[in-house]
């Protein structure tokens, strides 16, 4: 009998794998919830522009994870699903979290007001180049091959190539955002490994996500009060906080939902091909409904 790979989930939408056996075949089906999944979280960069014109970075992504938490809690528990116990699980689920939900995704928003989220999107798409070099040199088993150093070094180019108008000009917003965008991705890459060290067991994917979503949203707790001070802002408009709703219910947990589909018919292999399509549907949304621009040096790096 075919085994499934060994996986190892996380809330950014990513995953880490140890192929067993070769990959489960794709159907029709799968490449429909793929697509429509990746329209989804392309989607999500989308929503934060719109999200970010009525709330401060650490307001809004703290909204996102309490909103989204609830719904997929009761998921958990409406199908019998049992939440990760003790005082070590939920320490390393508030470690991981920290690391591959707050720190990233407040970085990621946060550029956002300076770069074109079709751009933001691409550089989130360096999270497999910089994994490649973390599992290099934090596992014994992932030893960096000739053809994945080349496509590292291949990947690497293309960001410069995108940051290289900035170079000459110091550090201006655009090349902040871009360093921010990076850093962000070198922590998805960290949070893998940090994952295949938790020994959390007996609990599904999803509820580990639950648990890291859980997490992430109390540390953002105190951060936003003192930070944004949110009682002091003024009344964010509609349109804001529809895309607040959205990006936590439709992008993050419904999301999430979908994709633990995905993962269970497609396996882990093929879902990766959701994190390339991502930009396409981002880049899109910018262009179309954002009026942002796509400059040579960008379309040079992304391509």
């Amino acid at each position: 009998m075919q085994r499934k790979p060994e996986i190892l989930l996380y809330p950014s939408g990513r995953h880490h794998y140890r192929r067993t056996m070769s990959a489960p075949s794709i159907t029709s089906r799968d490449w429909a919830l793929i697509l429509l999944l990746s329209i989804i979280w392309g989607g999500a960069f989308f929503f934060n522009v719109v999200a970010l014109r009525g709330f401060p970075t650490n307001t809004l992504v703290f909204g996102r994870m309490a909103i989204a938490t609830l719904p997929l809690l009761i998921i958990i528990m409406v199908s019998g699903q049992k939440l990760p116990r003790g005082w070590a699980a939920w320490r390393g689920l508030a470690l991981l979290g920290a690391l591959n939900i707050v720190v990233p995704i407040i970085l990621f928003t946060w550029a956002q007001t300076q770069i074109a989220s079709g751009v933001a999107s691409v550089l989130n798409a360096t999270t497999p180049l910089w994994g490649v070099l973390a599992a290099h040199f934090l596992t014994h088993d992932e030893k960096a091959t000739p053809m994945r150093v080349a496509g590292v070094l291949l990947g690497m180019a293309g960001v410069v190539v995108m940051a290289l108008p900035d170079m000459g000009q110091g550090l201006t917003g655009q090349s902040l955002a871009i360093a921010a965008c990076l850093f962000s991705t070198l922590c998805f890459a960290l949070a893998s490994i940090l994952a295949r060290k938790l020994n959390i067991g007996g609990v599904t994917p999803m509820a580990l996500t639950a648990g890291q979503l859980a997490s992430s949203a109390l540390i953002m707790l105190p951060i936003m009060l003192i930070v944004d001070q949110p009682w002091n802002l003024p009344m964010p408009s509609k349109e804001s906080v529809l895309a607040l709703v959205a990006l936590a219910l439709l992008s993050t947990t419904f999301a999430y939902w979908l994709f633990f589909k995905v993962l269970e018919s497609a396996g882990a292999s093929n879902s990766l091909l959701i994190t390339f399509l991502i930009p396409v549907t981002a880049i899109l949304l910018g262009v179309l409904l954002l009026d942002e621009q796509v400059s040579l040096a960008q379309g040079g790096g992304i391509a």
